[in-house]
C-alpha cells in the first residue's frame, strides 16, 4: 500500500506527547485524600470500570489517528510487471470508403472485413496491433498496443459513415493509407512488420502513390499483404451517402479495383497478393501471418490505483461512536 501524501502521517508522532501528557497529569492533577495508612484499600477489588477508565481517552487518540491516516491518502500499490513474450507489429490498413458498402459479400464487405480482423486480433493477444482507416485521406483509429481489449473497443468506429457523412474526403487514397500506416511501423524493433491492405477500389487521390508507398515499406523491412475485396466485375447497387432527412441514397458504384497494383505492392514487399471474393477467402490471409517469424519484445503492465481509505474512515468513526457511548454510559464520570 502507498500513499498519496505521506508527509501527513508525521502528525501521528504528536499522539506520542498527548498520551503521555494525559497520564502525567491524571497522576499529578487528580484529588488526594490524605490517610495514615493505605492497608484496607489493598484488598480493594479492581471493577472493570477502573480498569477501562483510559480507554475513552484513548479511543479518541485513535479515531484522531485513523483521521490523520485518511487525509495522507492510502491507495492500492501500483504494481508494474514487466515481461517477455513473443509476437509481431501488425498495422490493418482498412478501406472505409463508400463502396465498401457494397453487399457481395455478407452482410457487406465492410462488416465481412470487420467480422474476420476482430476473430484474428482475438486470437493474437501477444501482437501489437494497430489500425488505420482511409478513403480519400487516411488516419489512425488506433496506434499499435498489445492492450487489445481497449483496440477491440474502438471496433464500431470502423465504419464507411466517415466518408458518407463527409468526415473524410471521398474517393480511395491507397497510397496515404498504407503510408499512414507505415508511420507506426518506422521506429518498431520487431523483427516482424506486417501491413494488412484491404481495398476494394481503385486509388483515385491522394499525394502519396500507391507504388511510392510500397518502396518506403521496402526500406522499413514491412511486408504488405494486400486483398482486394469483392468481385472484380459490374456494377453494384449501394448507398453511396445518407440525406439530411435521413433517407439513403443509393447509386450503381463501379465495382473495378485494381489487383495489378497490389499485386505490385505485395511483391515489392516480399507480402502476398489475395483476391478475396467470399468471406472465407478472407481469413487465407490470417493463416499466412500466423506463420510468421514472432520476435521477443518486453511490455509493462500496469495495474490501477484504487483509494483505500474507507476502512481506517469507518475504524475513525467506530472509535468516536465508542467512545461517545463509553462515556454515557458505564464510564460516565461526575466531576
Amino acid at each position: 500500500m502507498t500513499f498519496a501524501n505521506p508527509e501527513i502521517l508525521y502528525l501521528l508522532l504528536l499522539l506520542v506527547p498527548a498520551i503521555f501528557w494525559h497520564f502525567v497529569k491524571k497522576r499529578r492533577g487528580e484529588a488526594t485524600l490524605l490517610l495514615p495508612t493505605t492497608e484496607p484499600f489493598r484488598r480493594t477489588v479492581r471493577t472493570l470500570r477502573t480498569q477501562l477508565v483510559h480507554l475513552p481517552y484513548l479511543l479518541r487518540w485513535f479515531c484522531v489517528a485513523m483521521l490523520i491516516v485518511v487525509m495522507a491518502r492510502p491507495q492500492t500499490s501500483n504494481a508494474v510487471s514487466e515481461k517477455e513474450t513473443e509476437g509481431i507489429d501488425i498495422v490493418l490498413a482498412m478501406d472505409v470508403s463508400t463502396s465498401m458498402l457494397a453487399r457481395d459479400l455478407a452482410p457487406s464487405r465492410i462488416d465481412a472485413a470487420k467480422q474476420v480482423a476482430y476473430e484474428f486480433i482475438s486470437q493474437r493477444p501477444n501482437d501489437n496491433i494497430g489500425i488505420t482507416l482511409f478513403s480519400g485521406e487516411a488516419f489512425t483509429l488506433c496506434p499499435l498496443t498489445t492492450d487489445h481489449t481497449a483496440l477491440l473497443s474502438m471496433w464500431p468506429q470502423v465504419t464507411c459513415a466517415w466518408a458518407a457523412h463527409g468526415l473524410i474526403a471521398p474517393g480511395t487514397a491507397i497510397g496515404m493509407g498504407l503510408t499512414n500506416a507505415l508511420t507506426h511501423l518506422e521506429y518498431s524493433p520487431s523483427k516482424s512488420k506486417v501491413v494488412i491492405l484491404l481495398t476494394d477500389g481503385v486509388n483515385n487521390t491522394g499525394e502519396i502513390s500507391p507504388l511510392t508507398a510500397a518502396e518506403l515499406a521496402r526500406e522499413q523491412s514491412v511486408c504488405v499483404y494486400t486483398i482486394a475485396v469483392g468481385a472484380d466485375n459490374g456494377k453494384s447497387r449501394q448507398v453511396v451517402a445518407t440525406l439530411p432527412n435521413g433517407e439513403e441514397y443509393k447509386a450503381d458504384v463501379d465495382n473495378t479495383s485494381d489487383p495489378e497494383t497490389l499485386r505490385m505492392i505485395a511483391q515489392t514487399t516480399g507480402g502476398v497478393f489475395y483476391q478475396a471474393e467470399s468471406n472465407t477467402k478472407l481469413k487465407e490471409i490470417y493463416d499466412d501471418i500466423d506463420r510468421l517469424e514472432k520476435t521477443k519484445f518486453k511490455v509493462l503492465h500496469y495495474d490501477r490505483k484504487y483509494e483505500a481509505y474507507v476502512p481506517f474512515a469507518l475504524a475513525a468513526l467506530f472509535a468516536l461512536m465508542l467512545e461517545i457511548l463509553l462515556r454515557l454510559t458505564i464510564l460516565r464520570r461526575i466531576p
